[in-house]
């Protein structure tokens, strides 16, 4: 494989475009630990270190999970099991982007530094949660709700309690939305031993499991919008991404599961840009 195929593989494994679904909670807590735009060197190392954390997880995960892979259907197309890579390349590749986000979290300051293997350890250990619990789904929001947090680090060189609310919300908006994504694999959690919500407990009860989740989650965001003193621009970002998950539950159910990439992949990033976007122009309207 030459080195443009590989590139392109490579990319596809790691899903580099479901990147905007962290990120944009990110900078919402970049923006507000710097009352506005932080310099341009914190923002380039904070997208770096946002990159190469995610990139490090993905790349482990398909290591770790490719003979689960070639077992599933659904995914024993994925790089690995395909033989489009091997597992020797993935595993380098997960090293290298894990000692570029170590460096990237160095380049931003002491504490982002000295959390970064804590941060490392829950991004590559949600690879193995759905081996031994059913709520492995709150742990990959977990890996993303991280985010906010370490971004406020970031800008600030140290933590707020304020901005663990968003990390809050975050982990039960990923958390809520996996457990949707992973109904589609019931059958085969099932066959395989592995642990999920849906094969605990049905696929209509998980739907109701996430229904709750995603209203906690907007609890959450009335919070920090209380905390942060939102104006009317931040509440209409809290109203939107209420309007946007209550759209999404309107188009996949537990008897027709087809919509639901476009309620997974679509929506959600939709939902993390809508929010992002109302919150920076309520501080724009506010300096």
């Amino acid at each position: 494989m030459d080195l443009v195929a590989k590139t392109r593989t490579t990319l596809e494994m790691i899903k580099w475009e479901h990147s905007i679904f962290a990120l944009p909670f990110a900078l919402t807590a970049t923006i507000l630990a710097a009352n506005g735009l932080p310099s341009l060197r914190t923002l380039g190392w904070i997208l770096a270190a946002m990159v190469t954390a995610r990139s490090s997880a993905m790349a482990f995960n398909r290591w770790a999970d490719a003979e689960l892979d070639a077992a599933n259907p659904r995914t024993k197309s994925r790089a690995i099991p395909a033989g489009l890579l091997t597992r020797e390349f993935v595993l380098g590749f997960t090293v290298l982007m894990a000692l570029a986000f170590v460096l990237s979290a160095a380049e931003l300051n002491r504490l982002t530094l000295y959390l970064s293997p804590l941060v490392l350890l829950v991004l590559m250990g949600y690879s193995y949660m759905k081996r031994v619990t059913r709520w492995s789904h709150l742990v990959l929001g977990l890996a993303l709700g991280l985010a906010p947090a370490a971004a406020w680090i970031a800008v600030r060189g140290s933590l707020d309690a304020r901005i663990l609310v968003l990390t809050g919300a975050v982990t039960l908006w990923v958390g809520g939305f996996d457990v949707l994504y992973a109904c589609q694999d019931f059958e085969h959690d099932r066959t395989a031993g592995l642990h999920s919500l849906p094969q605990a407990i049905g696929i209509p009860a998980a739907f109701w499991a996430a229904r709750l989740m995603h209203l906690a989650m907007l609890c959450l965001l009335v919070w920090l919008g209380l905390l942060f003193r939102f104006g009317i621009a931040g509440w209409l970002g809290v109203a939107a991404v209420c309007m946007l998950l209550c759209y999404e539950h309107s188009i996949v159910s537990p008897r027709d599961l087809r919509r639901l990439d476009a309620a997974f992949f679509t929506m959600n990033g939709v939902i993390a840009m809508v929010f992002f976007g109302f919150v920076a122009t309520d501080l724009w309207l506010r300096r």
